[in-house]
């Protein structure tokens, strides 16, 4: 599914950064930042689908919205079809919008409610001159919804009138309405029922193919990413702890925080259950995040450099990079749970 590396990257990002100022006090003085994300860098390739996932707080969704520039980055690049989207001005900006659009998490608050189903798909098609009157682009959008599964007949509906998995495809149908290269899906099934669920994420595979596709899959829930993606980064605390195949990540994980998250999935075959890696304390805050590894304060396996040096990025495998000391030299795999019985066997 991955593509080749010899074709160039559609979207790349490379050190993107977003901090959030906190002020207190009556004069609202800056006295720090939240540093919601912090320095990230990752390719998506045509047609590839690379999932983010992590802890709740970990800055997946900002990292998403700072991509789209939905909110300003504070530092970074993005570049997407040879343009640096944060240096865009706003023209420039709005004519490459038809290109890279979202699906957002909630179905509920997305949608308009005061406008129809065929104006809230059928809006965009007129703004960016793909339909020249209202009446073309309502034909339009009862095509795409025939597409996403639902009836043509619903366009003349309001967003109150449908379920969550309806609403959901909706906003499915308005993100490829304008047929664009790069889609950020943003927690785009967590709030449906799992059998939804299900029927959202085939229709998302299915356009893929249907329009050659590219997605920044957000999500903290790792069966969908087994499902859908091509590759994965993982992130903790605003930075990306290891970048990976879907096999390699599933597979053979190297960081001990993707070991920990692995081991966390639930197995329906309680032969095939793993022992869980248990991550003592709770996340930084971050708005103070941890000197050296951000993940030192609860990695099992975390040593004196961990808390003093921040980790370089390690090549361990073909196009699989693992942020961490422990491969410092090495390349060959450490499993977290041998490795802690051995330490506690010396």
């Amino acid at each position: 599914m991955t593509q080749a590396k010899a074709e160039a990257p559609l979207v790349q990002v490379r050190g993107l950064k977003k901090y959030f100022p906190i002020f207190k006090g009556f004069f609202r003085q800056k006295v720090g930042d939240v540093k919601a994300v912090d320095g990230i860098s990752f390719d998506i390739m045509p047609a590839e689908t690379v999932a983010m996932v992590g802890e709740s707080g970990c800055g997946k969704t900002t990292a998403g919205r700072s991509i789209l520039r939905l909110i300003e980055p504070n530092a970074g690049t993005v570049m997407f079809r040879g343009k640096n989207i944060p240096d865009l001005e706003p023209e420039e900006l709005r004519q490459l919008r038809r290109y890279m659009q979202i699906i957002f998490q909630d179905p509920y608050s997305s949608l308009n409610p005061r406008q129809t189903i065929g104006q809230i798909i059928g809006t965009p098609l007129v703004l960016h001159d793909l339909a020249k009157t209202q009446r073309e682009a309502e034909g339009m959008a009862k095509e795409l919804l025939e597409k996403v599964g639902l009836q043509a007949r619903y366009t003349s509906r309001y967003p109150h009138e449908f379920s969550g998995g309806q609403r959901q495809r909706i906003g499915i149908a308005r993100a490829v309405a304008l047929n664009p290269d790069f889609i950020v899906c943003d927690e785009a099934v967590s709030a449906l029922d799992v059998s939804v669920q299900a029927q959202v994420l085939n229709l998302l595979l299915d356009l893929k193919e249907e329009y050659n596709l590219s997605y920044l899959f957000i999500t903290h829930d790792l069966s969908v990413v087994r499902h859908v993606s091509d590759r994965v980064v993982v992130m903790y605390l605003g930075q990306v702890s290891e970048n990976a195949p879907n096999k390699a990540i599933f597979g053979n994980p190297r960081h001990p925080y993707t070991q920990a998250l692995l081991s966390a999935v639930p197995r329906a075959d309680p032969r095939r259950r793993r022992q869980r890696i248990t991550l003592p304390g709770d996340v930084p805050k971050p708005s103070n995040p941890p000197s050296g590894c951000r993940f030192h304060t609860r990695c099992p396996l975390a040593e004196d450099r961990c808390r003093r040096e921040v980790p370089a990025a390690h090549e361990v495998g073909p196009e699989h990079i693992v942020v961490c000391h422990l491969y410092d030299g090495r390349t060959e795999p450490i499993d977290v749970l041998e490795e802690m019985a051995r330490r506690a066997g010396k």
